[in-house]
């Protein structure tokens, strides 16, 4: 049998043959699927999913079954059976294919119903210690990342599974239908519908049907989308919720709870407790500083969860309330650092004189008027401070008007990249002692509600911080709404074109390249006056001068600790695929942050790859961290560097900085190392232990 007609059942409901995998002309998977439906949906494959190449072909024999044979005859793939001979093959109406027995064609020497894949059929039964494997996509066949097995003991359980190793981390689901062996019971049934993983909503999101029954993600009251544009992804909290800051005031003070009928969050249960009635499991959550919302069900579970929520969904068979901690509208944080504002001795004077001229209309009309000239007045000497006040933050930063910087940079014409709130522009500007030097301008294009917060700490902290891993800021203007900084021209553009261009850069210049940022980090971190979080560390925001040595730039995003802080409380910041889980979570915001994006940007220096890559079309290779972690494991640290060998001579060094950005990446910020111990290991000072499984899967298990 070869790339030609099928082998139909009787009814012609099922086929059995070579389906042809996405469209590709040389691909093949032997595969049986449902003939009459359109979508001719596969539900068996041999092989392990791996697809033949045209000219391949099965065949049926006597002694070894079915044999499938590459257009070289190189045995693929084989039915294992034991004793017996074939007879003939069978595809039944059941989408069963049977080889029967030769001496008993009631026997069957080997039939697609014991060997699974990733479906169960009608009349298929699951057989004791029987197996399903997820597929790694829609269109993908390869053994995916999750299992449903069929105990000894009766208990149907769901692991996920790391590749390519295959080893199967603990069960996230049990069914709890363990039975006694000596038990008359004649098998097991369950019925389950949970999932791992954000579902198809994001993380803190739930699926809930609209009228016209297409689903939609919803975010839950006290929650909003971490990305606006994305209405699927993931949601945070709009409020801060933590053990350590609501240990000053009890919790009834701060939070109360939203009731949801009859939805769900499958997984991220931390604690249950039976019988419990919903008065209880309300409480019980309210009291408890790691709980987010308590499910009580219709049987009196009560189910405690922690974020990040996931598989949130709302059904109307399941009997539940959920009860949601939100913080109330009234209820702040108690912190004893932070003092009321100061108010302003002229607005005190202002008030009295109001207060004692408001009887007469013309003395309104009088005061009217002196208030719109004490009103110019009064902006007119604040701009006056402010310029002085700015021009003394940094007595090395040169002041330009804006019309400097509109003809330095030709009418702002030469574009080189833009931000989420800035544009950057190339210019010229003239020294007057010396030849005129390259700049780039960064001009604040949509200036948010801190916008000018953040200029002004852009310009104080950068024009004293120096460091050879740091872009250089040269000047500023602040003249209206016209903010705009000046920075040095680095002529080799950014990290991410290096990286992700069409020419790889070499394995010494890649790990040199990683050191550079790595000791940037580290001086803002621990070496500068004032420490920084940058919050936004990825390849774009790396640039490369004339020698390829790193500067880190964009401190726009940066936040400013005071040394005896310890955390950071701020809006979500930083880039999808570089975000650290705390951001998701609403906790506090440390330099641990910073610490996760390096690894995962250390992992993209390593393989010259995105973190995040769709378009690959190669599933366990799309989400760069979880695919470092399995070649890590399963020892195949070759594919990360493929075709440089360069880098795979290097082996004891690529070990290392894989294990580093695994460590780096850990989804628990305590477990993180800081940037001076990251120092310390890239440069075989500390020595680098084996690190944990970096995936969110631990958190969820338990």
């Amino acid at each position: 049998m070869d790339q030609t007609l099928p082998w139909l059942s009787p009814s012609n409901d099922f086929a059995f043959g070579f389906r042809q995998l996405n469209g590709n002309d040389d691909f093949f998977l032997l595969a049986i699927w449902y003939y009459k439906i359109p979508d001719r949906d596969i539900v068996w494959c041999a092989n392990g999913g791996n697809p033949a190449l045209r000219g391949s072909k099965v065949e049926l024999t006597a002694d070894r079954g079915l044999v499938l044979k590459d257009p070289q005859g190189t045995e693929l793939w084989k039915s294992d059976f034991g004793a017996g001979r074939v007879a003939y093959g069978v595809m039944n109406d059941t989408c069963n294919f049977v080889l029967v027995n030769i001496n008993s064609e009631s026997q069957a020497v080997w039939e697609s119903f014991s060997y699974p894949t990733d479906t169960l059929l009608p009349t298929q039964a699951m057989e004791i210690e029987g197996i399903l494997s997820s597929r790694k996509s829609a269109t993908k066949f390869f053994q995916g990342r999750f299992q449903f097995r069929l105990l000894s003991d009766g208990n149907a359980v769901l692991n996920p599974i790391n590749l390519p190793s295959k080893y199967a981390y603990d069960a996230y689901y049990i069914s709890g239908t363990r039975d006694d062996a000596n038990s008359s019971n004649s098998g097991f049934q369950v019925v389950f519908d949970e999932s791992v993983g954000s579902g198809i909503c994001g993380f803190n999101n739930f699926c809930k049907l609209k009228n016209d029954q297409r689903p939609t993600c919803e975010c839950p009251p006290g929650y909003s989308l971490l990305d606006p544009d994305d209405k699927y992804g993931s949601c945070k909290p709009d409020f801060i919720q933590g053990c350590e800051e609501d240990g000053q005031s009890p919790p009834e003070d701060l939070y109360t709870t939203v009731e949801i009928p009859n939805t769900v969050w499958p997984t991220s249960d931390y604690e249950l407790f039976k019988p419990y009635s919903q008065a209880d499991c309300r409480k019980s959550c309210l009291q408890d500083c790691l709980c987010v919302v308590a499910v009580s069900r219709g049987d009196g579970r009560c189910f405690k969860k922690k974020l990040p929520l996931s598989n949130g969904r709302e059904d109307s068979t399941v009997i539940s309330m959920a009860f949601l901690k939100v913080r109330k509208a009234n209820a702040t944080l108690q912190n004893p650092r932070c003092l009321p504002p100061k108010t302003e001795k002229n607005q005190d004077n202002l008030i009295v004189v109001l207060s004692v001229l408001l009887d007469g209309s013309v003395i309104v009309i009088f005061i009217l008027s002196g208030l719109s000239c004490l009103g110019s007045f009064l902006d007119h000497k604040k701009d006056t401070e402010n310029h002085q006040q700015e021009r003394s933050m940094g007595m090395n930063l040169r002041f330009l008007t804006y019309k400097e910087l509109e003809d330095a940079t030709n009418g702002f014409n030469e574009e080189l990249g833009r931000g989420s709130f800035s544009i950057v522009y190339k210019g010229v500007i003239e020294t007057g002692s010396t030849a005129p030097i390259a700049v780039a301008v960064k001009k604040l294009d949509r200036l948010v509600k801190d916008g000018n917060d953040e200029f002004k700490t852009e310009v104080k902290v950068i024009g004293q911080t120096h460091h050879k891993n740091l872009i250089r800021l040269l000047g500023y203007c602040n003249e209206g709404q016209n903010r705009l900084l000046v920075y040095e021209f680095l002529s080799n553009g950014s990290l991410a074109s290096l990286l992700f261009g069409d020419l790889k850069p070499s394995w010494h210049q890649r790990t040199q390249i990683a050191m550079g940022i790595g000791k940037g980090l580290l001086y803002l971190h621990d070496e500068c006056s004032t420490q920084i979080i940058h919050c936004d560390i990825k390849p774009q925001n790396i640039l490369l001068d004339g020698s390829y040595n790193a500067r880190i730039s964009d401190f726009g995003l940066a936040k400013i600790l005071m040394l005896n802080q310890t955390h950071t409380e701020t809006n979500i910041r930083g880039t999808k695929g570089y975000v650290a889980p705390e951001w998701l979570r609403s906790t506090p915001i440390t330099v641990k942050v910073d610490v996760y994006s390096f690894g995962v940007m250390l992992l993209e220096i390593i393989s010259c790859r995105r973190s995040v890559n769709i378009e690959i079309g190669e599933n366990d290779r799309e989400i760069l961290t979880y695919w470092a972690y399995d070649c890590f494991l399963g020892g195949t640290l070759d594919a990360l560097v493929e075709d440089d060998p360069e880098a795979l001579s290097d082996r004891k060094r690529l070990e290392r900085y894989v294990m580093i950005a695994l460590w780096c990446i850990q989804e628990d910020p305590s477990l993180r190392p800081s940037m001076k111990k990251v120092m310390l290991m890239l440069e075989e000072i500390v020595q680098v232990t084996v690190p944990p499984c970096p995936c969110p899967f631990n958190s969820m298990i338990s």
